[in-house]
């Protein structure tokens, strides 16, 4: 059955995240977390200063299923199936040594699954002490004088044949991104929670990065109106543009922007659910794709919930109830429409201060087939062109007609998928002379041929795509050109 168990599909960093949990619910305020390499015998500890055990709480700590998942657990407890130290251990090791010290004196047992395997009986061997040739492994314990040492052995799952000190190298860090962002909310507050990596601290990676001042919205967290203890929050991210090189890095997350739009599904604190849309979505499941990478949303669920929300022996995955669903889809579809315009018009929202639109250049229009896109014959620039065209009106029309039947979206789609970014619009990086030049010839057309006041037409274009974003050039045109 543990052979069985070692297939649960646990990593390194997930099996890790589930005995830090332990340490948090024994109140722990340090957990050291110590790599170490000697090749085959290279081992893993994990200890912390919270309560410890007495010998009777490590039995039964030890012992697999003694809890029963369907009994009523503590609000701040992150366990639920009583099963999460052994699987998790079993997943990588094929020897767990776990001590403890607290009223008690130092306890020690451990398990070994070759002894286990090698019995000739069915005898379930959880042993007393420490295994032989491992004098001096409890010392960092005893010299703590509280808490509790869970070390990983004979590290079968993880140094494999080819195994290098490079890989458990890049091992470590991939596990630092991954607790960086499970337990990132118990990190920002360093007085009261600390873990650290071969003496080395974790910083918390905010996945929201709140406080942004480049954020272009989040929403005010709502309590669910049939859950209780069900909270949201939605959150859009900066776009590129807004971002430094280091931030846009660091944002992106373990598993890059793509990977990690959607949910953010928290228990006790605890990240569960890294980035996903739940299975929600309008007629079919949504997808992550480009256009919705900026989008996270905050999702917290009490312990109180876990079979309602289908929650795994890992605590990696989430399925919402019936009940909740409609109510996640609109705070969901709502946030991903922002999120699409952000991407879009490069983390600009096309709106101005007043709260009124920008006119666009383009539309879109929806009908029983589908969608597609029609230039805006309103736009100033199309419409100056329009009312001067005099006998060429019908060629211009039909060279926009031309223009909006063979918009390359095939083509965009995959340039933006390939190169992980949208294309430059919007005089982007063009030098202001070229903006000025357009600009010139729509505010020559507005005050020369239509009669506009240099004042209205000078509103009119910082009403227009893509004039909004140059208000000081459109400021500085005089008033006869």
């Amino acid at each position: 059955m543990i052979e069985a168990l070692r297939g649960l599909g646990y990593n390194t960093a997930t099996a890790l995240a589930d005995i830090i949990d332990n340490s948090i619910a024994a109140k722990a305020g340090t957990v050291d977390i110590r790599f170490i390499w000697a090749g085959k015998q290279s081992r893993v500890e994990i200890q912390d200063d919270g309560n410890g055990m007495s010998a009777l709480e490590l039995d039964k700590a030890m012992r697999l299923g003694e809890k029963n998942p369907l009994e009523q657990r503590n609000r701040d407890d992150l366990g639920r199936f009583g099963l999460g130290l052994k699987t998790a251990s079993f997943s990588q090791c094929r020897r767990l040594i776990v001590a403890s010290l607290g009223k008690d004196a130092l306890q020690s047992l451990y398990w070994d699954l070759d002894i286990l395997a090698t019995s000739k009986d069915d005898g379930w061997y959880l042993l007393e002490g420490t295994p032989e040739g491992s004098d001096g492994i409890l010392e960092p314990l005893k010299e703590a004088g509280r808490g509790t040492l869970v070390i990983w052995e004979l590290l079968d799952r993880i140094v494999t044949d080819g195994f290098t000190d490079q890989d458990f190298l890049d091992l470590i860090d991939r596990v630092e991104r991954h607790l960086a962002m499970v337990f990132h909310r118990y990190l920002e507050n360093s007085r009261s929670f600390v873990l650290r990596i071969n003496e080395k601290p974790i910083k918390p990676w905010d996945p929201f990065l709140s406080g942004h001042l480049g954020k272009p919205w989040h929403s005010p967290p709502a309590m669910s109106p049939v859950a209780l203890g069900v909270e949201i929050e939605c959150h859009v991210l900066p776009h590129k543009d807004k971002l430094s090189p280091a931030e846009f890095d660091a944002a992106q997350g373990p598993d890059g922007w793509t990977a990690q739009q959607g949910f953010y599904v928290y228990r006790n604190k605890r990240l569960l659910v890294a980035g996903s849309w739940l299975g929600l979505g309008t007629g079919r499941s949504w997808t992550k794709d480009e256009a919705h990478r900026l989008a996270r949303i905050r999702l917290d669920i009490p312990n109180s919930a876990d079979a309602e929300w289908k929650i795994d022996i890992r605590k990696s995955t989430a399925r919402p109830p019936v009940e909740l669903r409609s109510w996640l889809v609109r705070f969901a579809e709502d946030t991903r429409a922002r999120a699409r315009k952000a991407f879009v018009h490069r983390g600009q929202i096309p709106r101005l201060k007043n709260g009124s639109s920008v006119i666009q250049a383009w539309k879109a229009e929806h009908f029983t087939g589908g969608m597609r896109y029609r230039i805006d014959i309103e736009h100033p620039a199309v419409r100056a062109a329009l009312d001067e065209a005099g006998n060429l009106l019908p060629q211009i029309k039909a060279m926009l007609r031309v223009i909006e039947e063979t918009v390359p979206v095939q083509r965009i789609w995959l340039d933006t998928a390939e190169n992980k970014e949208a294309p430059r619009t919007g005089f982007a990086e063009e030098p202001s002379a070229e903006v000025v030049s357009i600009l010139e010839i729509l505010y020559s057309n507005m005050t020369k041929l239509k009669g506009m006041s240099p004042a209205l037409a000078r509103e009119r274009l910082l009403q227009s795509e893509p004039f909004q974003n140059y208000p000081e050039l459109v400021a500085a045109l005089p008033d006869t050109i």
